[in-house]
């Protein structure tokens, strides 16, 4: 595991984490749906929640997929706790799995579906990784992909503040980092994200893939108004050293509690999010 500043200190980001996927719940439960087109509810006995965090869809999944047994399956203990107190609800039909990927790869068991959402990119080797979970699969099973999409925005182009174009900018230097981030997992090695081919490649079926949308006009309620400013204070505590100083600034000011071009006070507010889920089938 690195420890340099491409690390992810998953604990530290439970707040986030698990904020974030509660607004983005209608945009999941849209996905949900859509699923439930492609592996009918009565198939599925056996769902497998790959990077669950703190357990916002291992919930909605358990709630989707009402006879299956659902396992919430992650690395990070507190996250894993937080998953178990969130289902408690469901009683023994979810369980929680502390599992290093790939490593423990083959101790997760079979399962009709596995969702595996905004985890695979966190494994050095995307390839590997999906041809492990496509072994998973029982026969006719579904894998559910998250991966892509567009990056989150909630600001205009232009603020008032600084100069034009900040969420653009931000995107740049977040797309470096991630880069580097990839580069320093073990067994880091580059593929092109055709996430249809890489899963043809894996023996599965492609069986569709969709985008779906969360659109949370200005001005923003009070929930998404807390999650954007702890958003650009990871930003500001993050990326910032990537950006030129007047962004740094401008950062500064959108951040102060005090200041009425800040977040805390901007009607222009907004949160505008995409995520692309692709699926994939092993054959009967």
């Amino acid at each position: 595991m690195t420890h340099d500043h491409t690390h992810m200190d998953w604990t530290a980001m439970l707040p986030l984490l698990e904020h974030g996927a509660e607004l983005r719940i209608p945009l999941y439960r849209q996905a949900a749906s859509w699923l439930t087109g492609l592996l009918p509810v009565g198939a599925a006995r056996r769902v497998l929640d790959i990077g669950s965090g703190p357990g916002v869809l291992t919930g909605l999944l358990a709630e989707t997929f009402p006879y299956a047994d659902v396992v919430a399956v992650d690395a990070t203990p507190e996250l894993l706790e937080r998953a178990r107190e969130r289902t408690a609800a469901f009683g023994g039909r979810v369980t929680t799995q502390r599992a290093e990927l790939p490593a423990d790869m083959d101790q997760l068991g079979e399962a009709d579906l596995i969702w595996a959402g905004e985890s695979v990119h966190h494994i050095g080797d995307q390839r590997a990784a999906l041809e492990g979970l496509a072994r998973r699969l029982r026969p006719g099973g579904l894998l559910a992909l998250v991966e892509g999409g567009l990056p989150p925005r909630h600001l205009p182009r232009d603020i008032g503040v600084g100069r034009p174009g900040l969420e653009a900018r931000i995107e740049a230097a977040q797309a470096g980092w991630f880069g580097e981030m990839r580069a320093a997992l073990p067994g880091a090695r580059e593929e092109t994200e055709d996430w249809a081919a890489l899963l043809a490649s894996a023996g599965l079926v492609p069986a569709g893939t969709r985008t779906f949308l969360l659109d949370i006009p200005a001005p923003a309620p009070a929930a998404v108004r807390e999650h954007v400013v702890t958003v650009f204070t990871r930003i500001r505590d993050g990326v910032a050293e990537r950006l030129p100083d007047e962004d740094r600034a401008t950062l500064d000011r959108l951040l102060d509690p005090d200041d009425p071009a800040g977040l805390h006070h901007r009607p222009d507010l907004y949160l505008l999010v995409a995520r692309t889920v692709h699926t994939a089938r092993r054959a009967s």
